[in-house]
């Protein structure tokens, strides 16, 4: 038997562009035992499927570090939440190095560029010499080189020793043949003077292009640490202290690590519930909007679950621990999402098959527009207008855009759906929710609550709810029945005195009976007064007509032999059903409805929610067969379910929609799952996925567009017909305005609104 693929997750370090990513993701696929590897330059992780018994962590962090790269350390007892806030405390350091080195950059350069501008005039040059001027250039531009452009050269010789090609490749060649060209000027002018070319310096532009893109990763390193802004809040949510009561009733403040099962966990008002559990005693409404996106606090007893970070708001209560740890709800959102972070989406393939050939592409590109330059250009200008354009062309086709288009957006998008209570799985369910053209609901607890309720409690002439509601009240309380469960609740809300029933005797398929307050008492269905003689006067008969037509299940109530009241009985329509239906055909979605009731049933509920194509006794096991009829006439369904039977239609489907008050079976099987018990999440869900994968398209087209278009100008297309060349640091410019264009494209998805 082969052994089970285990997944870890590597923090990478030293990336600064797609290609690195596509490197590292190829050495750590070509290491024995891997099955997959996938590395996100953006949230700047790999995840890795490997085989135990031919793979380890250990030589999957060699691969890594063979390849040039780093990884950041993970101790395995530290906490989610610890992980994160060391991972940004590294990020931190990284970013505040990466400031220091463009500011040095940046201010050297602010003297290197009017020193060099003296050049162009003539009427200064004759009171400086020449020879000084270009020597203090080159030891101003050498820290600039050496110590702000350090890391490019570093890379990019790495890069050289492993046969690969990436970002920093095209900055290093680039920058470095303008200053190795700059030095041979300033050490020997007078192998130029011999050629009959002006000895020229470009220490300006490989100061420049440094600056500027130093410019454009610092702006870039500070929008991605906002691209996992969502990560951050989840994880900031857990409380550092929970207050547990000991054997001997003392209540200690422990750390939320020190915590274990069984735990008795006092909450005060204000407080937050350090971890999941029931509670054992007392009642509240708690704030769980960062779980499931619900503004409105949420009413709990006795008996009912809490979850880790959600806010106590008002009353007290003290709960059992049943989770801890990365078995908690948070810990399993953040995992989720994390996860979904770190995934690929189907349209990312083509940018990846792009940068995997485009740096050798480029270079191979500069080096033709440099030949041809230097055959075809002017005599006395074809080597500096050659080297220009060759140093152009490797600058401005540095691919980050092309890196950061599709991760970034993903990255904002499942982030910005879990702040909804909208999770999901990986950005292949994302891609797959926008492609959705029909949406399929299983009535029962998805358009519908669920449960039965009363929905009408009628009397027959005479009678009064007051004498008759108890009466039934207290044989109902004895039945297990669910619609007898529902004339419980019913008569509680109305606050309907507890009376005794003595003699309770249930009768199998009709309803049951009791001795109430000295009378005979007669609930069920109308089987049951029918074989006790019992018949309606004209109106009862009539409202039961009415009731009927509704689609209602009624309930006959006789007292002492005569028929007192009938009680309707109907598994209600959410309250926002409707709305979000009419939501999600306005989307232009066809809202199709599945039910195992019958046809009269169906067609009230469709009607009273605005969906025109049902499908009615459905059994459980034939919704899977409906998710292909549906699929067999050409369209991509979206599933949405909540009960365990809803798991093969929600697998089927090409995305299912999971309730998240529904079973852990449906929320397995289901791409995208909704932590509220409300269709709004459903238009959440797809609206969010058309709107990232809009930004996506966006993205990559502008990438795409950027360098098919700025390659050939910086080559010198437009020179013979316009006079139009692309100086490098134009070029170095453009392209980080290119990255944070695409970045900044990324982050409008933070302004999306449930």
């Amino acid at each position: 038997m082969s052994p089970t693929p285990e997944t870890t997750t590597l923090d990478i370090q030293g990336m600064t562009c797609a290609s690195c990513a596509s490197f590292v993701e190829k050495s750590l696929a070509r290491t024995p035992g891997v099955q997959r590897a996938v590395v996100n330059y953006a949230t700047e992780k790999a995840t890795v499927e490997y085989l135990p018994d031919q793979a380890t962590p250990a030589a999957l962090k060699a691969a890594v570090l063979n390849a040039g790269y780093g990884v950041a350390e993970r101790a395995p007892d530290t906490s989610a939440a610890d992980r994160s806030a060391e991972i940004d405390q590294q990020k931190a350091t990284a970013y505040q190095h990466l400031q220091r080195r463009f500011w040095v950059a940046a201010g050297l350069a602010a003297v290197i560029m009017p020193l060099s501008m003296l050049m162009l005039w003539p009427a200064l040059m004759q009171y400086i010499n020449m020879q000084w001027l270009n020597v203090s250039l080159l030891v101003l531009t050498l820290p600039v080189m050496f110590y702000s452009g350090r890391e490019f050269y570093v890379s990019a010789w790495n890069s050289f020793r492993h046969g690969t090609a990436t970002m920093d490749t095209l900055i290093a060649v680039g920058t470095g043949a303008a200053f190795l060209y700059s030095l041979a000027a300033t050490l020997a002018p007078g192998f130029f003077t011999r050629q009959g070319l002006m000895p020229e310096v470009y220490y300006d532009t490989t100061a420049t292009i440094i600056v500027l893109i130093l410019l454009g990763k610092v702006l870039e390193a500070r929008a991605k640490t906002r691209t996992s802004a969502a990560i951050r809040a989840l994880m900031g949510l857990q409380p550092k202290t929970a207050r547990v009561v000991r054997p001997d009733g003392l209540e200690v403040a422990i750390a939320i690590e020190q915590v274990q099962l069984g735990d008795i966990v006092v909450v005060r008002p204000g407080e937050k519930v350090a971890t999941d559990g029931l509670i054992q005693e007392g009642h509240s409404a708690v704030d769980e909007a960062m779980l499931t996106g619900e503004s409105l606090p949420v009413e709990k007893k006795a008996g009912d679950p809490v979850f880790g970070a959600t806010l106590n708001k008002t009353g007290s209560f003290r709960f059992r621990v049943t989770k801890v740890g990365a078995d908690t709800m948070l810990a399993q959102i953040v995992k989720l999402v994390e996860d979904a972070q770190g995934s690929r989406a189907p349209i990312q393939r083509l940018a990846d098959k792009v940068s995997a050939v485009f740096v050798p592409a480029v270079v191979l590109i500069a080096v033709l527009t440099f030949g041809l330059w230097f055959l075809l250009g002017p005599a006395e200008t074809r080597l500096p207008l050659a080297l220009v354009n060759f140093v152009a062309v490797l600058i401005i086709a540095c691919p980050c855009a092309l890196g950061l288009a599709t991760p970034t957006a993903i990255m904002v998008g499942t982030g910005k759906g879990a702040e909804y209570g909208v999770l999901i799985r990986n950005a292949e369910a994302l891609e797959k929710a926008y492609q959705v053209d029909t949406v399929l609901l299983d009535k029962t607890g998805t358009i519908t609550k669920g449960e039965p309720m009363v929905t009408d409690f009628v009397l027959a002439p005479g009678q009064e709810a007051k004498v008759v509601l108890p009466l039934v009240a207290a044989v109902e309380r004895q039945s297990e029945h669910p619609l007898a469960a529902a004339v419980g609740r019913y008569a509680e809300a109305e606050g309907a005195p507890t009376l005794q029933a003595d003699g309770f005797r249930a009768v199998e398929g009709k309803g049951a009976v009791a001795t109430v307050a000295g009378h005979a008492v007669l609930v069920g269905n109308r089987r049951l007064l029918t074989d006790a003689g019992i018949g309606l006067a004209p109106e009862l008969a009539t409202q039961n007509e009415q009731l009927l037509a509704q689609a209602k299940t009624v309930l006959y109530v006789a007292v002492a032999g005569q028929a007192v009241a009938l009680i309707g009985v109907a598994d209600t329509v959410r309250p926002t059903s409707e709305a979000a239906i009419r939501r999600l055909q306005a989307l232009g979605l066809e809202v199709v409805m599945m039910t195992g009731d019958n046809p009269q049933t169906a067609a009230q509920v469709a009607r009273q929610v605005g969906i025109s194509r049902y499908f009615s006794e459905v059994l459980p096991q034939d919704k899977a067969g409906k998710v292909k009829e549906l699929q067999a006439e050409g369209r991509v369904v979206a599933m949405v379910g909540d009960g365990i039977n809803d798991a093969p239609a929600l697998a089927q489907a090409d995305i299912g929609l999971a309730m998240g008050t529904g079973t852990d079976v449906a929320m397995e099987a289901a791409g995208i799952t909704l932590m509220r018990s409300d269709l709004q999440g459903v238009v959440t869900a797809i609206a969010l996925s058309r709107q990232t994968m809009r930004t996506i398209r966006q993205n990559l087209f502008f990438a795409f567009i950027y360098n098919t278009l700025g390659i050939p100008i910086a080559a010198g297309v437009l020179y013979p017909f316009f006079g139009i060349l692309l100086s490098p640091m134009l070029a170095a410019g453009a392209m980080a305005l290119s990255s944070v264009s695409v970045l900044s494209n990324s982050l409008r998805l933070r302004g999306v609104r449930g």
